[in-house]
């Protein structure tokens, strides 16, 4: 039996953790950069031509005064102007190169990020998408890949930049005067001992901020989403899902206000520490020009310096601070990425043509709770019976308060055969259907089809195999054909007709104004309840699966939509294996074999006729549940 899962860290409180900005997380950030190396390297390129351009207009303001002014050289002071006009425009336009570069580099680096993690979430079980919130993976998509990028092509450039100017502007200073150049790194204590202190504040803020925008984001997702509107309207929520919601934004708000505090106190901070040192420049740099220690183009060129000094010491220090915040961004995309595969795929895994539909399940154990979720809940369970409390109150983190959800169920499916899965609410019957296109994985055991294990098939070969009819119908936000075609996106107009007169949908589609190729809406809101299910059908009847996984889903349904689903089934069964979760007599009674689950176990197998000869938990089930079913079928015959 496993461990503790996977899952475990999706809980993880990260305001908790103290991750540290050390070198294989550097490495690891720089790696995604590497292939961007020519981009790069121009951009850095383009940085250091701009850095010695501008050292130029200083020495320019010098000649200006020491020379051109007093000696009236009228020619000189021609091209003096005509070079402080050019190195602007020459540096402007090397700053468009550097941007496009700067740009190229960025976004590509926030596609790989993108990409590689969708790629991942796509290969990620059910389990995961049953623990996480969706509003959550949004964020990580949105807030924390943005904040990434910015690390690469806004704070590592800024750091180059900076340092390649505070590098030629230190050498240019002490080449025009080393005592003046002291006086000014006097100061430098005061930009980077707060950045410091500061950093560490703002990546806890920043870590808070995040968190905080990823609740709101779920907030938004859940209640906004058709399903969330729907039902906090028929409850009549409104009011109270807009005080939640107020709560979560005030804490954005107030995050919002500290951050921009902190960071507006360590400017001002800075800001002090720059006028500072321009004016023991000026104060001393005046007592050498009265001395005539030095002339007034050489204090004023120092001063234009002392800018280009400050500067870069100032965005520096407050590059340190973003700098560690973005790490943050990196952190907690990181932390998706290293989420483990549960569902894995062999490397020498086995790509099945075409399955007869034999399905064999073997001593199968399946849990929705790790071993460590267990244990807490067990702890919690004793702790909460010794203080008298009900069960019903102990905080439960899976589908079931059972240790396993299926527990040594063993059966066997011929190809062809019609298989009815029968049982009490959290019976397991759901599982068995998730367990066969893994969805999941046994704990132990094995489930094969054709005699293979389904761990050694590869698994677009396996769901090539296999259709399914899920209780919740899910359509996607396009067009009806779009929805088909998710199917088989090769299928042709006819094959498309051809599956929607088999689902008894044909004349509906006809009767829309754009057909195919009309809107179904949010989640198919547009259509109606057995639109919606015999849509689901006619997609399944496109795909041709040789293996039915089917949850019958039509009690909320009027009679005419269940004849027509009922209807619309009859050719998904022909020529197919087909697993079905039974609620309805017909489907029962038309069964090779019905399998009877309870609490996880298999109890009865068998034909309608020998389970009722036994007097067990079926033939309780067909009496109090199936017996009322079976008049209002009748009724829907005739």
């Amino acid at each position: 039996m496993h461990g503790g899962g996977w899952w475990s860290y999706i809980s993880f409180d990260e305001s908790k953790g103290k991750p540290q900005v050390d070198r294989e997380l550097l490495r690891r950030v720089l790696s995604y950069a590497l292939p961007y190396w020519r981009g790069i390297v121009t951009l850095l390129a383009m940085i250091i031509l701009q850095a010695l351009l501008e050292l130029i207009p200083p020495l320019l303001y010098r000649e200006l005064i020491d020379r051109v002014l007093p000696g009236r050289e009228v020619a000189r002071l021609n091209w003096l102007a005509v070079a402080m006009i050019g190195i602007p425009i020459v540096s402007g336009l090397l700053g468009v190169v550097e941007r496009y570069f700067s740009a190229r580099v960025g976004e590509g680096i926030i596609y790989d990020l993108r990409q590689q993690m969708y790629d991942h979430l796509q290969r990620m079980s059910l389990r995961f998408f049953t623990h996480t919130k969706s509003g959550e993976i949004i964020s990580r998509f949105t807030n924390d890949v943005v904040g990434a990028q910015n690390a690469i092509t806004g704070t590592l450039p800024n750091i180059i930049t900076n340092l390649i100017i505070l590098v030629t502007t230190l050498a240019v200073m002490l080449s025009i005067d080393w005592r003046l150049t002291v006086l000014s790194v006097i100061v430098l204590p005061l930009f980077i001992l707060p950045a410091r202190r500061v950093g560490r504040v703002l990546r806890d803020i920043r870590r808070r901020a995040m968190e905080y925008n990823a609740d709101l984001s779920s907030k938004v997702n859940e209640t906004l989403g058709i399903n969330g509107a729907l039902l906090v309207k028929i409850f009549g929520r409104s009011e109270m899902e807009t005080a939640r919601f107020r709560q979560t934004n005030e804490k954005v708000r107030d995050i919002g206000i500290r951050r921009a505090l902190v960071g507006r106190w360590f400017f001002l901070g800075l800001s002090i520490a720059g006028a500072l040192g321009t004016a023991l420049i000026y104060w001393a740099g005046g007592h050498l020009v009265l001395s005539e220690a030095i002339t007034i183009g050489t204090i004023v060129a120092f001063a234009a310096y002392l800018t280009r000094l400050y500067g870069p010491i100032s965005s520096l220090s407050n590059v340190q601070v973003e700098f560690v915040t973005s790490m943050v961004s990196f952190e907690r995309v990181f932390a998706y990425l290293d989420l483990p595969i549960e569902i894995q795929e062999k490397p020498a895994a086995i790509h099945l043509e075409r399955t007869t539909g034999s399905l064999r399940f073997e001593n199968v154990y399946f849990s929705y709770m790790s071993d460590e979720e267990w244990q807490i809940y067990q702890s919690a369970r004793e702790s909460q019976a010794e203080a008298g409390e009900k069960e019903s109150d102990l905080p439960v983190g899976a589908i079931t308060t059972r240790r396993w959800a299926l527990e040594e169920v063993s059966f066997s499916i011929e190809p062809g055969q019609l298989v009815a899965l029968v049982g009490p609410s959290g019976a397991g019957k759901t599982t068995i259907s998730y367990l066969i296109p893994r969805l999941y994985d046994p704990v132990s055991g094995r489930i094969t089809l054709d005699g293979v294990d389904l761990r050694d098939l590869a698994l677009e070969s396996l769901m090539a195999q296999i259709g399914m009819v899920t209780q919740e119908t899910y359509l996607f936000h396009d067009t009806i054909r779009a929805n088909l075609l998710f199917a088989r996106p090769e299928a042709t107009n006819s094959e498309l007709e051809a599956a929607l007169q088999a689902a008894h949908l044909e004349e509906v589609v006809q009767t829309l104004p754009d057909g195919l190729d009309t809107l179904v809406g949010e989640r198919g809101y547009r259509l109606s309840g057995g639109e919606k299910q015999r849509l689901s059908i006619a997609r399944v009847i496109l795909k041709n699966p040789r293996l039915l996984i089917l949850d019958e889903a039509t009690s909320h349904l009027d009679s005419h939509s269940e004849a027509l689903i009922q209807s619309a089934l009859l050719p998904l069964f022909k020529g197919r294996t087909s697993v079905v979760i039974a609620h309805r007599l017909s489907t029962i009674l038309s069964a090779d074999q019905i399998l009877v689950f309870d609490q996880g176990r298999l109890v009865e197998q068998g034909t309608h006729t020998a389970l009722l000869a036994e007097n067990g938990l079926y033939a309780f089930l067909f009496r109090t549940q199936f017996a009322r079913v079976a008049s209002l079928e009748t009724e829907e015959a005739h």
